[in-house]
């Protein structure tokens, strides 16, 4: 694993302790990770989502409709 040396804002460290403190996390290290872990999720989540997106509308899926041009489409797919 590699080891790096970080500078903290205050307020974030004390936020570190606290996790620790209230054993959310046993290091800082171990906190630090998580939350890394999570940002790196959380940006393929929004990458798979924007692909899904410009796949869509390459497809011609989006259709240029307005509200109330959409609105009467799902009314009668729906028979309502």
């Amino acid at each position: 694993m590699a080891r790096q040396s970080i500078t903290l804002a205050n307020q974030n460290d004390a936020w570190l302790k606290r996790q620790i403190e209230n054993q959310e996390f046993t290091s800082k290290s171990e906190a630090v990770n998580y939350l890394i872990k999570q940002a790196r999720e959380r940006d393929e989540y929004v990458d798979f989502v924007r692909m899904k997106l410009d796949k869509a509308e390459k497809s011609s899926f989006a259709k240029n409709q307005t509200r109330e041009e959409m609105l009467a489409e799902f009314k009668e797919k729906l028979n309502v």
